[in-house]
């Protein structure tokens, strides 16, 4: 059993109900219905709480003339996922922004999370990393059907010409149900195993070695936010990608 959590022993405290009618929605029971909260769900829920305050925040101070320390972050961010967008995507990358942006805040901060002592990383538990990888399978096929028809668009399933198809069908749809798990795999084990080796040798030496891995957890948690952003743009591109005559 994992260990539980301070905030996540809050929500199984105080709102058990509240999980437990998530679960019955979906035909689904906790294991232990008097503690349904599993630490991975709060974590998510704290990280998203932190980003919707962080923009709360920084809102009502966007300045034109007076820009603060926080809002040229964001802005330098913007300007390189714009960027990125349009190298990969397209000049209608910007169209995809939203949610490559999306990706990108979301998986970073809930990768960092864990370095703050009593918190977890969720990203280091699969559930996590592969709802991100569903909602990137699932987003890059209707932005697919959108920009081309579901006609033209199944049409890249059969591959350039027709004495192609038998083949081609069954190794496109190999590799199009692949990526999930990819993109799963890459970050939840990424995750985990740095945040293990952290936990290790804040308990073989508690001061100053352990401070260079934790460096290293955070230049990790950028890394695998950026590229899990970056393949799912690859994906979108491939999916709204008209092909030349």
């Amino acid at each position: 059993m994992e260990h539980e959590l301070g905030f996540t022993k809050l929500f199984n405290d105080y709102i058990p109900g509240v999980a437990n009618a998530i679960l019955g929605i979906f035909g689904q029971h906790a294991h232990n219905p008097e503690r349904p909260w599993a630490n991975f769900v709060t974590m998510q829920i704290l990280v998203t709480l932190i980003i919707m305050v962080l923009f709360a925040i920084l809102s009502p101070k966007i300045s034109m003339d007076r820009p603060g320390k926080l809002q040229h972050i964001f802005e330098a961010l913007y300007t390189f996922l714009h960027d990125q967008a349009q190298e990969i995507v397209g000049h209608h990358g910007h169209r995809y922004l939203y949610l490559f942006a999306t990706f990108f805040i979301f998986i970073l901060f809930a990768n960092l999370i864990g370095i703050i002592p009593a918190f977890e990383s969720p990203t280091m538990f699969p559930p996590v990393p592969l709802g991100c990888a569903l909602v990137a399978f699932l987003y890059y096929h209707a932005q697919g059907v959108i920009e081309q028809g579901t006609w033209k668009y199944l049409k890249h399933f059969a591959g350039p010409v027709w004495w192609l198809t038998p083949l081609m069908i069954p190794i496109e749809l190999i590799s199009h149900l692949a990526r999930p798990m990819s993109l799963t795999i890459r970050l939840f084990a990424n995750m985990f195993a740095g945040e293990q080796v952290t936990l290790v040798f804040l308990k073989m030496v508690p001061l100053f070695i352990p401070v260079i891995f934790m460096g290293m957890h955070v230049f990790v948690a950028f890394l695998q936010a950026y590229i899990f952003t970056l393949l799912a743009m690859v994906y979108v591109a491939g999916a709204v990608a008209h092909e030349e005559h």
